[in-house]
């Protein structure tokens, strides 16, 4: 596929009249060094070579673990993302984390590399083309059927499938810098494509992003704006009895307690809702030891896992001694929830079904 020279230069040049991305969109994201924690395992595949050119993973990929970022940068340097250019009109110059790239008419046929950006086109009325899925599960997530559509599969998260992506001949591709900067050439060789920064805590900044190359915007923040109001609703009904919130996830080799840099440490704050001291940190996620369970405690505790409990630890932890010691297991205020949404959804639909499972449990009636 040649592609048009317009559609994959990218220009560094001042727009004079950019609509940028609000740093704190509507109850905002919390700011701070983060721990580089991923929610999903590494980082994106590589294009070194032909025989990696479908799938694989590059050594010089930097991964989520391997850090080096400063979270607090993140939303300030996606300030100037966005378009100039006014709903229905194109070409459009959209500005990201990769430079700027033209879109030259309204996509049709959107590819997506990532949970977030599945989350945010679905909102936006788009059933994508082609999506890629976690490594823990190959299947569309479950609160999205029937709305996402029957999209192709274009590999996994860590691993993407360039040529079953041209294959569907894509009009835009959304992913993010993080994940596959290293694909960025090849991916743009296909078609017009636009890269975040990084997934999981700038999730409102990432939405008006990938609205921005179908003039969407205004409708991005008419759901961010509705999932504020639900998320007050929640904390006014609470009034001051806020209770404390753990989000425990048990993952393949480790266990973790989400924090204030994490999607759900975004939606907490946003209620808001306290978490444990422990939980009080500029980071992602704190890991803990099976032994260290007693540190999950809170009045409720919220606990995903990424794959199936036989690949983590859950079962042992759970049937343990010490885990029946916790308050919020005494009062059966420990509780399952759906990975999609909780560490996997990374968008506003995501959000969404999040706040729904805090107000059955911590405000029935808000």
């Amino acid at each position: 596929m040649v592609p048009h020279p317009a559609d994959r230069t990218l220009v560094s040049r001042t727009p004079s009249r950019r609509k940028f991305l609000a740093a704190g969109l509507t109850g905002g994201a919390v700011l701070g060094l983060g721990g580089l924690l991923t929610a999903c395992g590494s980082s994106g595949g590589s294009t070194n070579g032909s025989a990696q050119a479908s799938s694989g993973s590059s050594p010089n990929q930097k991964s989520v673990k391997q850090g080096g970022d400063d979270y607090a940068a993140v939303i300030e340097k996606m300030k100037d993302f966005g378009t100039d250019a006014a709903p229905g009109v194109y070409p459009r110059t959209v500005k990201h984390a990769m430079g700027e790239t033209v879109i030259p008419a309204k996509p049709v046929r959107v590819v997506v590399l990532d949970t977030g950006e599945l989350d945010n086109v679905v909102s936006l009325g788009i059933q994508p083309v082609g999506v890629v899925h976690a490594d823990a599960s190959k299947n569309m997530p479950p609160y999205l059927k029937g709305t996402a559509g029957d999209p192709a599969s274009v590999g996994t998260i860590n691993s993407l499938n360039l040529e079953a992506i041209a294959a569907l001949k894509p009009d835009l591709i959304l992913g993010s810098q993080l994940r596959a900067q290293d694909q960025y050439a090849q991916l743009s060789k296909i078609a017009p494509t636009v890269f975040s920064l990084r997934p999981g805590y700038p999730w409102k900044q990432n939405f008006q992003l990938n609205a921005a190359p179908f003039g969407l915007e205004a409708e991005a923040r008419a759901h961010l704006d509705a999932y504020q109001a639900a998320a007050a609703a929640i904390g006014a009904k609470l009034g001051d009895k806020r209770p404390t919130i753990t989000p425990l996830r048990f993952m393949p080799g480790k266990t973790r307690l989400y924090a204030e840099l994490s999607f759900i440490g975004t939606i907490l704050t946003d209620v808001p809702l306290p978490q444990p001291k422990i939980e009080q940190v500029k980071e992602l996620a704190v890991e803990i030891s099976p032994e260290q369970i007693d540190k999950a405690d809170a009045d409720w505790i919220f606990y995903g896992v990424y794959g199936t409990p036989s690949s983590t630890n859950q079962d042992a932890v759970l049937g343990g001694a010490l885990w029946k010691t916790l308050g919020a297991t005494k009062s059966g205020q420990a509780r399952p929830v759906s990975d999609e949404t909780w560490f996997l959804g990374l968008g506003v639909l995501a959000a969404n079904a999040v706040l729904a499972d805090l107000k059955g449990f911590v405000a029935p009636g808000a």
